[in-house]
């Protein structure tokens, strides 16, 4: 099928030139720009690989007739007469503890394209608008971005204070009637605002039955990570930067990843007086901070000893702990390890793993262990977290043994007879594949 990206990269980038012209603008006019080229687009965008939603279609059935019912969803969709249907609600895992659940929604193949499409419309305005302090689900930025970031400015204000701060249920309490407001400061277009607000209504389904809240984005929409990005704009980064940053009397800094976030102050009276408003500024918006899980704390090479005995100066973002220490030269630096409750529930996933699969010939046991592997460093290697990956490494090769052993009880699994079996079914050594200093270079 016949792709003319040109045409819409062009069109973004002219919604994106007229969005720099004026930066007051509500855009009345966007829906044209969403042609048959625009959707063949967003299909291709769109992931084939996904669970399927309420109507149970698959991306092999939809792209069987994929001409056809893009012109049919275009239609529909600029009509008026398309109807979001129900998302899927499943629940999975969240945190450490394996007693908590994250609930995601699951949209139909057909909403998700739509929903690609309108993101696509909107990306090119929103992303002259955001700020650099946020990573999260934009275009060429991601969570190591953030994590650069962080580090670069922990070391460039040294001594200071942290604001660890978690929002209670976010994507599930995020209100309707303020994201429309904010949503219609910079986007006029009727077909377009229609969309939204039939995504946000369409209800969840959950066990046989339908709920429609009146809150809430379900994870897992194409759109809502977008939507959740414009919320929190105006009610962080946009305060932040224009109303709390002109008011303190030291440096400050924040960086934020969806809705997870971090401020940093080099005064402390500072950090205490953001942290007594910033409850009262989300409640004025309908969220809230989780009073256990925010707090306050001293970040500074200074009290290196206190910090190594009781983690008080730590604190974890984005999967890692962070906390001061000294570089080979001597020099105070910020470093980051794996933070514990990762690095638990990554080798309780190997564990899942050995357990489930422990009949497969040892050959292709190596094949997944080493993609584990490989894909735990694609993504905590990052420069000072060796030891933490070679710990991961050593515990995933213990787990290893211990189910080999167990498949054959006849044949003891000693670590003699397991350490010339991973000699001939070798597992790669650990990797810093985000290297401070291989960027330098």
């Amino acid at each position: 099928m016949h792709r003319n990206l040109e045409n819409v990269s062009t069109k973004s980038r002219r919604i994106a030139e007229l969005a720099v012209q004026s930066p007051q603008m509500g855009f009345t006019s966007l829906a044209h720009h969403m042609d048959i080229d625009w959707l063949k687009e967003a299909w291709h965008r769109t992931r084939k690989d996904g669970a399927a939603g309420v109507d149970g279609v698959t991306a092999r059935e939809y792209e069987k007739g994929l001409e056809g019912n893009l012109r049919s969803l275009l239609e529909r969709a600029k009509s008026g007469t398309y109807r979001a249907p129900a998302v899927r609600r499943v629940h999975i895992p969240k945190g450490d503890s394996g007693s908590e659940t994250r609930p995601i929604g699951v949209p139909t193949l057909e909403d998700k394209v739509l929903q690609r499409g309108v993101a696509m419309l909107l990306e090119p305005i929103y992303e002259q608008d955001f700020y650099g302090c946020s990573f999260g689900f934009r275009p060429g930025r991601g969570a190591h971005d953030a994590l650069d970031a962080l580090w670069k400015e922990a070391m460039y204000m040294g001594s200071g204070w942290i604001v660890d701060v978690d929002i209670r249920k976010f994507f599930d309490t995020l209100d309707h009637a303020h994201l429309r407001e904010f949503v219609s400061r910079r986007v006029r277009d009727g077909v377009v605002l229609k969309l939204i607000g039939k995504w946000l209504n369409a209800g969840v389904m959950e066990k046989g039955g339908v709920s429609y809240p009146d809150s809430g984005s379900p994870q897992g929409g194409v759109i809502s990570p977008l939507l959740a990005n414009i919320y929190l704009h105006y009610v962080l980064d946009e305060w932040f930067f224009k109303e709390v940053k002109p008011r303190l009397k030291g440096g400050c800094f924040i960086v934020r990843y969806a809705d997870d976030f971090v401020l940093g102050f080099k005064d402390e009276s500072d950090a205490r007086r953001v942290m007594d408003v910033l409850p009262k500024r989300f409640e004025k918006y309908g969220l809230a901070i989780h009073p256990d899980k925010t707090r306050l704390l001293r970040f500074g090479p200074e009290d290196q000893k206190q910090k190594d005995d009781n983690g008080s100066g730590t604190f974890d973002f984005l999967g890692f702990t962070h906390y001061w220490s000294k570089s080979m030269a001597g020099k105070p630096i910020v470093k980051r390890k794996t933070a514990a409750g990762r690095l638990k529930r990554a080798l309780a996933k190997v564990q899942a793993w050995c357990r489930k699969n422990m009949h497969l010939p040892v050959s292709l046991q190596r094949i997944q262990l080493a993609l584990k592997l490989r894909g735990h460093c694609a993504y905590y290697g990052v420069t000072c977290n060796a030891p933490s990956l070679s710990r991961y490494r050593e515990r995933l090769l213990q787990i290893w043994r211990r189910w080999l052993n167990r498949r054959d009880r006849q044949k003891s699994m000693t670590w003699e007879v397991f350490t010339r079996l991973v000699k001939q079914y070798p597992l790669p050594e650990v990797r810093v594949v985000h290297s401070v200093y291989r960027q330098r270079k």
